[in-house]
């Protein structure tokens, strides 16, 4: 993680390996690349200001360029030069010039939701868009990476905010979940559906016919979000709530037509930042989650402060936070066909449980694929193309130890066989799978993964490793350091 990162270009050096001849298009990717405002510094990995980073591949060469994000949260900063917009784990103080009267009545202007998109970036129709987990996205230009425009989806749709992983139909439709107020003040999901205007990723799941949305024990106090914010101050940390005997809701949407499947699916309680992939099979619905063990909120743990602590205290501090693993669920949809009290699971391949209860709710065993002490699977990938919402055998993730990023993993979710590609002192970004154009097999194709080595002469490179076995098929370094990235996608442009 950098304190201030500067927009450039710059071309990079190609050292080792071959640039495949297939790689041609743009990867770009999103995370925070400012963590501090004048003498204001930001608290949580999720506060950064939004920087987005694109690497052009053409004709076995490698460009770099990166730019911050110009939204408001951003722009206002600057022109401040402290922390404007409260973020995710940082409040927004009044502007200490003004009078005391002028920064009491401040606190009653209501909620004022950020607009730093930056976790994803994503397509709709031809245009490109930065986005986080509110209501505002940014539509940005990919080839010079200005930004372009604020957009509201409250404009649009009855919502509150959308998740930043959405799933992406061949044709270009786009869906996500989001939430809105439901009667009584309660809180209501709702899949959002944009349709493509032409022909031609995920805190849920999206079969071929089905949604499957995984609720937690965290929930947003809306009192506090309302209420506590606007008179006192507080964080977006401050309004979570955790529930030990909640457990875990999994819910079904059925996609066309599109309705709710009154089923309820019970498991123990866990933490949830991303789906692997989900797929029908025999009258059941299988789900592969990267899970956290337990109730307990685990952005808990990805304050700065801790993040930035000695490599002994970034142990200390991992060893009381939930511990991580790879769990596969498999949801009957004809729960009725077996006795109260029997495994209603018929899979041969899978060692998942689901038994239905007297109040009919169908309680949920996972088959563990992938456990390690501290040892975490996430910001997973797959073949997406070819097996997103369908049986699958390979899933590539970021490897965190301790929640530190150290290296790249490939699992075979039939097998639980496990690839690791790992050198000392390097610290990859979450690997994007590429298809190699005349592959057959679902694993032939490469990945594509920043890696910052600090200590390096040259810091970062682009690393190209085969899907296969994870080994290194080539490497583009740069001589600057490139902060911590989320998410991202590489496309190919039409000409």
């Amino acid at each position: 993680i950098v304190q201030m990162c500067w927009s450039r270009f710059t071309l990079f050096w190609l050292p080792l390996g071959r640039i495949p001849s297939f790689l041609r298009g743009s990867l770009l990717r999103l995370g925070p690349g400012l963590f501090e405002v004048g003498s204001e510094p930001f608290l949580h990995l999720f506060d950064g200001q939004a920087m987005i980073h694109k690497f052009d591949f053409n004709n076995g060469q490698v460009t770099y360029l990166r730019k911050f994000v110009k939204t408001d949260a951003y722009v206002r900063a600057m022109v401040e030069k402290r922390v404007v917009i409260t973020e995710f784990g940082t409040i927004a103080y009044p502007d200490p010039c003004k009078n005391i009267f002028s920064r009491f009545f401040s606190y009653f202007k209501g909620v004022e939701i950020t607009d730093n998109c930056l976790v994803n970036v994503y397509p709709i129709g031809e245009d490109f868009y930065a986005v986080t987990e509110t209501n505002y996205m940014t539509k940005v230009n990919v080839d010079t990476l200005e930004t372009l425009k604020k957009v509201d989806m409250c404009d649009y749709v009855n919502i509150n905010g959308v998740t930043a992983h959405p799933h992406i139909e061949p044709d270009g439709t786009v869906y996500n979940i989001g939430n809105c107020m439901g009667k009584g003040a309660s809180l209501a999901y709702n899949i959002v559906r944009i349709p493509p205007t032409q022909k031609g990723r995920r805190l849920f799941g999206m079969t071929e016919n089905h949604f499957v949305f995984v609720e937690t024990p965290v929930k947003i106090n809306l009192l506090k979000f309302l209420g506590a914010w606007s008179v006192r101050g507080t964080n977006y940390m401050d309004c979570f709530e955790s529930d030990e005997e909640k457990g875990t809701w999994l819910h079904l949407a059925k996609k066309d037509p599109g309705e709710y499947i009154d089923l309820k699916f019970r498991t123990s309680s866990m933490g949830l930042f991303h789906h692997i992939n989900c797929y029908e099979d025999q009258g059941f619905v299988v789900v592969d989650l990267c899970a956290w063990k337990g109730y307990e909120f685990v952005y808990n743990y990805l304050w700065l402060a801790n993040l930035r602590a000695d490599w002994e205290e970034v142990k200390k501090n991992a060893l009381i936070a939930p511990q991580p693993e790879v769990r596969r669920y498999v949801l009957p949809l004809d729960p009725y066909k077996e006795e109260q009290g029997k495994n209603l699971v018929s899979l041969p391949y899978t060692t998942a449980t689901a038994v239905m209860g007297a109040d009919d709710t169908i309680w949920l065993e996972p088959e563990v694929l992938f456990s390690g002490p501290r040892q975490a699977f996430e910001f997973p990938q797959i073949n997406y193309k070819k097996n997103n919402g369908k049986n699958y055998t390979y899933a590539y993730a970021l490897g965190l130890n301790n929640f530190i990023p150290d290296r790249i993993c490939k699992l075979n979710v039939k097998t639980k066989e496990t690839w690791v590609w790992q050198e000392p002192e390097s610290y990859p970004s979450e690997p994007i799978f590429v298809q190699t154009p005349d592959g057959v097999d679902e694993d032939d194709g490469v990945l594509l993964t920043v890696v910052v080595a600090p200590s390096a002469v040259r810091p970062t490179y682009m690393l190209i490793l085969n899907a296969k076995d994870l080994s290194e098929i080539a490497r583009a370094e740069v001589d600057i350091i490139t902060p911590v990235t989320f998410h991202g996608i590489l496309y190919f442009k039409s000409n």
